[in-house]
């Protein structure tokens, strides 16, 4: 029987997201963005599922083969439906960095300062193509420390072991709706309204801090 990929909770309701994420995205954004595009990785993850258990593995090749279309399209779908899962956890706050006292030391033991932080945070966020992403990660399995990333797509400069705890997501549906081509306007509201209770608790989580 296919392994069943749920789609998960916001933090929030769909009914308070509107509110909540005001100073962000707009309520219609809240709304497709969501039930719409995230819950699309999921339906995408269940059905490849269904379909890799009767894929022709013989018929694997380098060129052109179902099997491995298959295989590719679940990472892509895999990794759109984490990235924003963990996108939606961390925005709705307003802020406030005295509610993240542990990955706010991480950030300016890494970084020199929340400052340097945001301007290289930012910048990855603009950097990246029409379609993909900003993060921050932790990089668990190799030094250690954190890092931002740029990520085209929402694969293409991941890192094995980088566990993510800030992603904004930068594929123009996510901001057009509001801010048309401002990214750099949508990604300054995006850090000004973090909420970084949660954003350290998902690194206390991860580092064992």
């Amino acid at each position: 029987m296919a392994y069943e990929w749920k789609f998960n909770s916001r933090a929030y309701s769909d009914e308070e997201a509107g509110s909540l994420l005001a100073p962000v995205i707009d309520a219609e954004t809240a709304d497709w963005h969501y039930n719409k595009h995230h819950k699309g990785y999921v339906v995408a993850m269940n059905t490849i599922e269904s379909e890799l258990e009767k894929a022709d593995r013989g018929s694997a090749n380098g060129n052109y083969s179902h099997i491995g279309e298959l295989k590719r399209r679940f990472t892509w779908n895999h990794a759109g439906a984490l990235l924003h899962d963990i996108y939606w956890d961390v925005m709705g706050g307003n802020g406030d960095t005295s509610n993240g006292p542990e990955v706010i030391a991480a950030i300016e033991a890494n970084f020199g300062s929340l400052e340097a932080w945001r301007a290289d945070f930012k910048a990855a966020c603009v950097a990246a193509k029409l379609s993909g992403w900003g993060v921050l990660v932790y990089d668990q399995l190799y030094s250690g420390r954190l890092l931002n990333l740029e990520v085209d797509e929402h694969h293409y400069g991941a890192m094995w072991g980088g566990i993510p705890l800030i992603p904004c997501d930068v594929f123009e549906h996510a901001y057009y709706h509001k801010d048309g081509p401002g990214r750099a306007t949508y990604v300054d509201n995006f850090i000004d309204n973090l909420h970084w209770g949660r954003i350290n608790d998902r690194y206390k989580k991860y580092t064992g801090s």
